[in-house]
């Protein structure tokens, strides 16, 4: 659409202006997060202006200009010296070029922390970037919330958010936005494949407990455990979750990482542990070629034939859990091809409370191969009938029925 084009170049501009600033506490960062790196990073006191640092005399002095310039001809209302400075912040992780690392402020780290503990108040759907049109989309909804009852979809575009532009956002800032007090309502407008216009599409938000695993026993003693994010819970779910499919006489498993956004590098190695046999899991890599090895004694390699499902939105984490299954050969992948997002991003707190998201490494699988911007191709391909699965309260899914049969017959041998 034309219009997003514009958008795209407005924003790109808008970017490359305000992207100017911290040089010398990110390079202070990077050099310390390969490690087991918790504590907040101080700032800085009394710090020397040198010519070779983004921040210097001549930045400072144009920074400054901005500012008397703004204030002596913006019409829209007063801007704080706060907003000021955030928006500085924000725009030099914006000046990476890298969607994924951001400036959190104090406000969105404890929204983030309120996320990752599992319960929050929005529409329940998980967001990622489509690269395509740069414009974040639904990349899978929860059941039973507010998004799966209003119709939301995976792979829905979302262009605005109560009328407003959600190109040259980060995930957090459209999250942000989407979220919102117990019993209010959000407007988003939708762009959708198939359809010739826009969709308006109202929510009401209300508490949304996320859950990360769901078992259930199929037929023919095929256990089906979906796995919807990578979180320190999950690993304790997962093991749960296998356990109670032993108890009741697995013969075989489907694993279901479709629409799973990624998560924990520390919690999908946990998990992959519970099921391979010996031998590396993943390996990372960081600017200053250091890196880690994830192993496996292989202690706990499952022994009933496995079936994993993926998709389009399988991506980081999951696409590493894909990655070791098909890798060690204990496992048949059925789908379409992953994400293909192979970078490690690591959240580093400052001592005032606000905090940056950075790319920090890549990660590798376990026979070396880079997967970023390439993804994962499954074994054998099955792409979603959507068209069936939204005509019918039944939800047929075409991709779960062939998983079933490559079981069957994976049990047979």
């Amino acid at each position: 659409m034309e219009d997003i084009k514009q958008i795209r170049k407005n924003s790109f501009i808008r970017g490359m202006l305000i992207g100017v600033l911290i040089c010398i506490v990110v390079v202070a960062i990077t050099r310390m997060v390969d490690g087991a790196y918790t504590d907040s990073v101080p700032l800085p006191e009394n710090v020397s202006l040198q010519e070779d640092s983004a921040v210097n005399e001549e930045m400072i002095a144009k920074l400054q200009a901005l500012e008397q310039t703004i204030e002596e001809y913006y019409y829209l209302g007063d801007v704080s010296i706060e907003d000021y400075q955030t928006g500085v912040y924000k725009g030099m992780l914006q000046g990476l070029g890298d969607v994924y690392s951001e400036y959190y402020t104090e406000e969105e780290i404890n929204d983030l922390l309120e996320q990752i503990e599992g319960t929050f108040y929005g529409v329940g759907a998980y967001i990622s970037l489509d690269p395509a049109s740069g414009l974040p989309k639904i990349s899978g909804v929860i059941k039973g919330a507010p998004a799966e009852e209003v119709g939301l979809r995976a792979n829905d575009i979302i262009y605005e958010v109560d009328g407003v532009s959600t190109y040259g956002m980060s995930l957090t800032e459209v999250v942000s936005m989407i979220k919102g007090d117990e019993g209010t309502e959000v407007h988003l407008t939708i762009v959708r494949t198939g359809e010739d216009d826009y969709l308006d599409i109202y929510a009401t938000r209300r508490e949304v407990e996320t859950p990360t695993i769901e078992y259930k026993m199929l037929d023919d003693k095929m256990a089906y455990i979906l796995i919807s994010e990578f979180d320190e819970v999950t690993v304790s779910q997962f093991e749960s979750a296998l356990e109670q499919a032993r108890q009741e006489g697995m013969q075989g498993v489907i694993f279901d990482v479709r629409a799973n956004p990624g998560g924990s590098l520390d919690a999908v190695v946990k998990m992959l542990r519970q099921i391979l046999p010996a031998g590396d899991i993943v390996s990372t890599k960081n600017k200053y070629g250091e890196g880690h090895v994830y192993t496996c004694d292989g202690r706990e390699k499952i022994e009933v034939p496995v079936v994993l499902l993926v998709d389009m939105n399988s991506a980081s984490a999951a696409e590493i859990f894909a990655a070791a299954i098909k890798e060690h050969e204990i496992g048949t992948l059925v789908g379409t091809t992953t994400f293909g997002k192979g970078i490690v991003q690591q959240i580093i707190p400052f001592a005032d409370g606000t905090a940056v998201k950075l790319t920090v490494s890549s990660y590798y699988t376990p026979q070396g191969n880079d997967i970023h911007g390439v993804g994962i191709e499954p074994d054998i391909l099955c792409e979603f009938d959507g068209e069936a699965y939204y005509a019918s309260e039944e939800h047929p899914d075409n991709q779960l029925e062939k998983a079933k049969e490559v079981l069957r017959e994976l049990m047979k041998q």
